[in-house]
């Protein structure tokens, strides 16, 4: 693992080391896996599905360690396996740090005060209690929930990505709002920028992401050129129709700038 305690410059040098831009998705719903890794075991024995799932996290990662630039578990599908998998999810991404690759952990997590500092705290960080180098954050609580995470990740080399303008078709019915002639959307990318210049590295990019998706491609051109010193988490690739050609604009003119999400179509192919 690039050892630069920059979490954008370190996210940077992965995609040009490797020329690849994939982000790894790790969503192990137990009924997707190969009947191989399910054979025998009973769903209700926690414990046998939680093992199971980090052999299979475990096989994915080993596939992909040399392609991909960062790698992103899905907290859900660990955290609906009990405390047995959230023991998987630690290994997992303890596993992931031993095969060079930074972990991104998709929990979505956002709140005030001393709970948003407990979970920046939480994640954040090697020397965190999970060892995620970067974490997904709601920011519709307002920009003051965003304060503890970033004020963490900047000190821990670490980085976060901010909910801006999402993939899913019910997005709009907030994020499209427009109010004083802006959408809310674009005031969190603004934040978001703001954050992330003030953070940014060598490679001039900040450890303030932001995710977009690439179902809407004129909106993910519009927040290239709006943050352009952000990492852009793009989803809906395949999986929502999303092709290559859609989430070209995400791209800056050297190719970095963004990290192109696929889960199923990866780790179940």
């Amino acid at each position: 693992m690039n050892q630069s305690n920059h979490f954008g410059d370190r996210l940077a040098t992965a995609v040009s080391s490797k020329r690849s831009a994939v982000c790894v998705g790790l969503d192990p719903r137990w009924q997707s896996l190969p009947e191989a890794i399910r054979s025998g075991i009973d769903i209700a024995n926690r414990a046998a599905v939680a093992k199971a799932t980090e052999c299979y996290c475990r096989c994915v990662l080993d596939a992909v360690a040399d392609s991909a630039a960062i790698v992103k578990p899905q907290a859900a599908f660990f955290e609906q396996l009990g405390p047995e998998g959230m023991h998987c999810l630690e290994e997992v991404i303890q596993y992931s740090h031993t095969k060079g690759l930074d972990v991104l952990l998709d929990g979505k997590r956002g709140d005030i005060g001393s709970t948003a500092e407990g979970y920046a705290d939480a994640y954040l960080g090697v020397q965190s209690a999970w060892g995620c180098d970067a974490l997904t954050v709601n920011p519709y609580l307002g920009d003051d929930t965003l304060e503890p995470f970033v004020k963490t990740a900047n000190e821990r080399g670490a980085g976060i990505f901010v909910l801006v303008k999402t993939s899913n078709p019910g997005s709009g019915f907030m994020q499209d709002l427009v109010f004083e002639g802006k959408s809310l959307y674009h005031r969190v990318s603004q934040v978001v920028q703001k954050h992330s210049s003030d953070s940014r590295g060598q490679s001039g990019y900040g450890n303030v992401g932001a995710v977009v998706g690439a179902t809407y491609p004129q909106q993910l051109a519009e927040m290239r050129a709006a943050m352009p010193n952000v990492w852009l988490l793009i989803h809906g690739y395949v999986a929502q129709g999303v092709t290559a050609e859609d989430v070209a604009d995400g791209f800056d003119t050297k190719g970095l700038g963004a990290i192109v999400n696929s889960s199923p179509g990866i780790i179940f192919a």
